[in-house]
């Protein structure tokens, strides 16, 4: 005879169970934005911001009245060059990918540190309007003061450092088997007197 505790218990479970698999079915989208910013220095001494905004939708139904809105980008702080900072598609498939990019050029010198992208999009099943954000940027050192790179150093160490390296080893190791060890050095200096 089964106790009731265990089958009331199992019962729990069992509809439990039914119901969080009803749920995983449901038909909703699943937004997933990134935003990525780099830096680019020009020659006449100006800073470009490049921004880049990937939207994915990882849900089972298609997200309609999609809208990206970077509104993090001050206008005292930033011009826009190309692109807009927002856009809007009439849908997003299930499994599809959305991506949108603007250049900024930077007025003012510091550290600025970017707020993520609002993504509003529509279900069919649902009246309001739904919010998803993208990840935010690492801070940017606009403008910063950068020490000059010697780019013909930099392209030697990677065109040559693994042989360096390799050699350097090789070297070490034969340097190590040549020279004497001084513990046997002393050793043989007792036997001799």
């Amino acid at each position: 005879m089964a106790n009731p505790i265990a089958n009331s218990l199992l019962s729990v479970l069992i509809a439990l169970f039914l119901i969080s698999s009803s749920l995983a079915i449901s038909d909703v989208p699943f937004i997933v934005a990134h935003k990525k910013a780099s830096l680019k220095r020009l020659k006449s001494g100006a800073e470009r911001v490049f921004v880049a905004v990937d939207i994915y939708n990882q849900g089972s139904s298609t997200a309609y009245d999609v809208s990206l809105t970077d509104d993090s980008w001050s206008k005292d702080l930033f011009d826009v060059v190309s692109g807009n900072i927002s856009h809007s598609w009439e849908r997003l498939d299930a499994g599809g990918i959305l991506s949108h990019s603007f250049e900024l050029e930077a007025k003012v010198q510091g550290m600025f540190y970017g707020a993520p992208a609002v993504i509003s999009f529509r279900i069919p099943t649902k009246a309001a309007l739904q919010v998803a954000y993208s990840t935010p940027i690492l801070p940017l050192d606009v403008l910063a003061e950068k020490p000059a790179e010697n780019k013909i150093e930099l392209r030697l160490l990677a065109r040559y450092g693994s042989q360096i390296s390799v050699i350097s080893i090789v070297v070490l190791f034969v340097y190590l088997v040549i020279s004497p060890s001084k513990s046997g050095a002393g050793k043989g200096s007792k036997k001799r007197r």
